[in-house]
């Protein structure tokens, strides 16, 4: 009966993960929030690494969903469409520079000190209130940028993730120029290496850590990773219809 008790957080929390990794709200933030009402009956250590790997499981709906435009080595594209596929992950990777430095050098202390349901709380109304104003200040035909195809390598590098990765890079997107749809999809993007790289670190910290890991905490995972990919297929048809 316990067992299937934490099967179920975790599939709650896969869910609230498949949900809020692709809309503007943190899913990060939302996990840490979720944490604090139905706590998982895992290690400290476990913790830490299951709310940055279940995102491997949002990551590869992105994947799945724009595998065709990702794809440089598809048969079906021109020399010029594989090189323009190549250009956009060149753009992608520029883009996560800074996040990935901040990530690799400061990982610990943001853990410490940033992952608390105050500075959640905080962040998320800030932001909320900045979408509500560049909504309304913005012009309707303010954007330049329609395509992802079309930003430019200066704004993929000033596209850098914040609170909420997808809030951050859309809102800087926005004001840039870019539309609501190139801004989202570019987010969706950037969210593949970025989130490798980030499940990548949190993983070998906890094998270094040495901390034993249980059948239940293995289903956990399990669970966690899956229902946040089924979810995130689901949001992410929804936001690029919404934004369109």
């Amino acid at each position: 009966m316990n067992t299937l008790i934490e099967l179920l957080k975790s599939l709650l929390f896969g869910i609230v993960e498949g949900v809020t990794e692709w809309l503007p709200i943190s899913s990060t933030g939302h996990l840490i929030l979720l944490n604090e009402l139905v706590r998982l009956n895992v290690s400290d250590e476990f913790w830490s690494m299951f709310e940055v790997v279940i995102q491997l499981g949002a990551i590869l709906a992105v994947i799945v969903l724009f595998f065709h435009k990702l794809n440089p080595f598809a048969p079906s594209k021109s020399a010029g469409q594989k090189k323009e596929t190549w250009i956009l992950w060149l753009k992608v990777i520029l883009s996560i520079i800074p996040s990935g430095l901040v990530g690799i050098l400061l990982d610990d202390w943001m853990d410490a000190h940033l992952h608390t349901p105050t500075v959640v709380a905080a962040a998320l109304i800030v932001y909320g209130i900045a979408f509500l104003f560049l909504e309304k200040l913005r012009p309707q035909n303010a954007s330049s940028v329609s395509q992802v195809g079309q930003i430019s390598y200066r704004t993929a590098l000033a596209l850098i993730p914040g609170t909420s990765r997808s809030g951050s890079t859309i809102l800087g997107a926005m004001l840039l120029g870019l539309s609501r749809a190139a801004a989202a999809e570019f987010s969706f993007f950037m969210a593949i290496p970025t989130m490798i790289g980030a499940s990548g670190i949190k993983a070998l910290k906890f094998v270094l850590s040495g901390t034993p890991v249980s059948g239940t905490e293995w289903g956990v995972l399990a669970v966690g990773f899956i229902s946040a990919f089924l979810v995130s297929l689901a949001a992410i048809r929804f936001l690029m219809d919404f934004v369109k």
